[in-house]
């Protein structure tokens, strides 16, 4: 494949990944770190950069995708897990939210006083937006021309303009961190990392961009891993690199005010740097960002929708993502947000787990005993965290995982993993040692 195929698909990878959470949260991390940035933007790069480009390489790594990683736990787990994380990031998540944040940035801003109800501006926005979405997702082999070559450029020149011009513009020292970021930074990043999706998104692009590798040419299993790592490694160096911009701009406007969340902050900063053009800009950036992401979602679900349920053609799983998405989106963007976030407290450290074990693979000769072991473990205790969330708690239960090493920083589910998984290795030794025994009886019997 030639390099510049290489560096196109890449840059598609990074569109597609590069939606509304990518967006918002680094700089709502940078005006809470302050002073700390840098650490905890090193954190929030480990989970929303690296974990993501580890499933990638996972994914190219096995046959079938996801559902061959999820296999290895169980077969049921496997469709269940690849099931849940397609629908949660495609029309129940991810698309929903994209769509009401390009909303919420890229048109509620120019409306001015319009008499108009909120509930029907949002409902003629998304018609037209998922319209747009559903139309280029009818065609993926397109793809790579539309975001890679010309929609991604864009994208980046609009976010270069604004943190060239803001960096230059707003100068004041940065503040001293929340109280939230005063310790362990680093750890508090790598949990704001979990917020972008992009861990599970990965599970999805991965069907998206082996596709994209084996139309330019791309066949052999060794090829096909070696492309997925340098097109990830292009789209992973855009990412961090816009990670920390945005992250930075945000960590200059804490002296500028407190903001309540990333869009905000980016409304206002967009504003102080270029005026009333400012907004233009800032909406430019978040509909090309969101309407990308969308189109990617919608792509991996149809491909993967249609290849484990024959009977029904991409185009029909298409038609039914979009319109799913659409009515999804049109309940507002505060309710996605509430549901969504517990889901991903409980679905990342699945998936984190998951990635760490197929690297680890050959070293516990793939062992389904040390996959059950280490992700049945992480389940409980991710599972609690999320249903605190909800308000579905326990208080001696509350005791018990507070008393978990890491639990302050979130990562209560680290050492439950390790002992699941070194349990698993001992049983898989002590099958292994019963059933040399039983075959050495039956010779002596014999």
């Amino acid at each position: 494949m030639k390099k510049k195929d290489t560096l196109f698909v890449g840059l598609m990878l990074f569109s597609m990944f590069f939606g509304a959470g990518n967006l918002i949260f680094p700089p709502f991390l940078g005006m809470g770190a302050g002073t700390s940035f840098w650490p905890a933007i090193t954190g929030f790069v480990v989970t929303a950069v690296g974990l993501p480009l580890l499933v990638l390489v996972a994914i190219s790594l096995v046959k079938d995708g996801a559902n061959t990683l999820g296999n290895r736990v169980h077969p049921w787990f496997g469709t269940i897990f690849t099931i849940v994380v397609y629908l949660s990031i495609g029309p129940f998540f991810g698309v929903p939210r994209n769509a009401n944040v390009a909303f919420e940035m890229g048109f509620k801003p120019f409306l001015g006083n319009v008499s108009v109800s909120p509930t029907v501006l949002l409902f003629g926005f998304t018609a037209v937006f998922f319209l747009l979405v559903y139309l280029l997702s009818l065609n993926p082999s397109k793809v790579v021309d539309y975001m890679g070559r010309i929609i991604t450029p864009a994208l980046l020149l609009s976010i270069v303009v604004l943190c060239v011009l803001g960096f230059s513009k707003l100068d004041k020292p940065l503040q001293a961190p929340s109280e939230t970021y005063q310790t362990a930074s680093l750890f508090k990043g790598f949990i704001d990392g979990y917020s972008t999706m992009d861990a599970l998104a990965a599970l999805a692009f991965g069907i998206v961009i082996l596709t994209a590798l084996k139309q330019k040419g791309v066949t052999e299993k060794k090829q096909l891993t070696a492309y997925t790592l340098k097109t990830g490694i292009v789209a992973g160096v855009a990412l961090a690199l816009v990670y920390v911009a945005i992250g930075f701009l945000g960590a200059k406007m804490a002296a500028y005010g407190t903001f309540d969340n990333g869009t905000a902050l980016l409304s206002n900063a967009s504003t102080i740097i270029l005026g009333s053009s400012g907004k233009v800009l800032l909406g430019l950036i978040f509909t090309l960002a969101c309407f990308t992401t969308c189109v990617g979602l919608t792509i991996a679900c149809g491909q993967y929708f249609s290849k484990i349920l024959p009977k029904l053609s991409y185009r029909f799983v298409v038609t039914a993502v979009t319109i799913l998405s659409f009515l999804i989106a049109n309940l507002g963007l505060n309710q996605i947000i509430a549901v969504s976030v517990p889901f991903l407290v409980m679905a990342y450290p699945l998936t984190i787990v998951l990635v760490v074990l197929a690297f680890c693979h050959r070293f516990f000769g793939g062992s389904h005993k040390v996959y059950a072991g280490a992700m049945l473990l992480t389940g409980l205790v991710s599972l609690y965290d999320g249903l605190k969330m909800f308000g579905l708690e326990s208080s001696v239960l509350n005791h018990l995982m507070s008393n978990l090493p890491f639990a302050s920083v979130g990562l209560g589910w680290v050492v439950p993993a390790l002992a699941g998984g070194l349990a698993g290795v001992v049983l898989e030794k002590l099958s292994r040692s019963s059933s040399s025994n039983e075959e050495l009886q039956l010779e002596k019997a014999s």
